[in-house]
């Protein structure tokens, strides 16, 4: 900041004392941020190495039928890291080249498969947090925190195409809160909002982690589960909705209890060639719950 004496005409530099600390800004936190493919955005912090795959142990976990199980490391040698080919069919690429083992710089990018690219940054703990917030921003519902609707339909996209190509089930359901006009105009707008809030937390804790839970719109969420067949996925969407049903909601004093409609469809049972057409089953199942009283299951295939 500057400041001139009204008298000589001198202008004298004020030094202004740093708002963020040297600490803060350090330059010591290595990631793998994912440019291209499946999850863009999403940050994998290097620590003390990390395993890029397809196989269930992988640290980065890629489905791609072109990624080996064990495909890639990020290794951590002194100083330096290093990217390192394990073998893999298709081979490890950085910045365009095949590589066995290669020192990485900051910016450097790595593919592994047709589609998958992850740029090696190194960020200070400001840009870390604003990195995480914009990924953050760019697939979660807002009020909520759920997925969004594009995420839940980018990721049912990619597990299609794997549950097809290894036979392995996979399952959909769409539910909905009944009566949720009523609650608008009962409680307010706010209560609505309070309900799908607490509904959402209390989803998340009944749900595995792997599972993609998204507010697919209004008061519509949807659960996409990989390794589920039909009839597991049926007893789960029933667990479900006593849960939801037994779980009172509480805003400015009032408890407000809800209940929900669930439709449900699985691959292989459901014989889909595209992501939209195991959604309309879904929905299907779901008009079929809601005509038929609400709060209770329908499966369709």
């Amino acid at each position: 900041m500057a400041r001139e004496d009204d008298e000589t005409g001198e202008v004298t530099i004020i030094g202004q004392r740093a708002l963020v600390s040297e600490a803060t800004l350090q330059r010591d936190r290595a990631y793998l941020v994912v440019i291209a493919g499946a999850n863009v955005g999403e940050m994998y912090p290097v620590g003390g190495g990390l395993v890029i795959g397809r196989g269930a142990d992988a640290d980065i976990r890629v489905m791609d039928d072109e990624i080996s199980r064990r495909h890639a490391r990020i290794a951590v040698l002194g100083k330096d890291i290093l990217v390192e080919d394990l073998g893999s069919k298709n081979g490890t690429f950085l910045n365009g080249t095949a590589v066995r083992r290669k020192a990485l710089q900051d910016g450097d990018k790595i593919q592994v498969g047709a589609t998958t690219v992850l740029r090696f940054s190194v960020h200070d703990r400001l840009e870390e947090s604003f990195q995480r917030h914009m990924y953050e921003s760019a697939l979660r519902d807002p009020l909520t925190r759920a997925y969004n609707r594009k995420y839940l339909l980018d990721r049912l996209q990619s597990e299609l195409a794997y549950a097809q190509r290894h036979a392995s089930p996979l399952s959909l359901l769409l539910f909905d809160v009944d009566h949720f006009k009523r609650i608008n105009d009962t409680y307010g707008h706010p209560a609505g909002d309070a309900v799908l809030v607490g509904l959402s937390r209390h989803v998340l804790r009944i749900i595995r982690t792997e599972d993609v839970f998204s507010r697919y719109g209004g008061e519509e969420f949807g659960i996409l589960s990989r390794g589920i067949p039909l009839d597991g996925a049926s007893r789960f969407a029933e667990r479900l909705r006593t849960a939801i049903e037994g779980y009172p909601i509480m805003h400015d004093g009032v408890r407000i209890t809800v209940t929900v409609s669930v439709g449900v469809t699985a691959v292989p049972q459901a014989k889909v060639e595209d992501p939209s057409e195991l959604v309309v089953l879904a929905d299907r199942a779901l008009y079929q719950a809601k005509h038929q009283g609400r709060n209770r299951v329908c499966v369709v295939i």
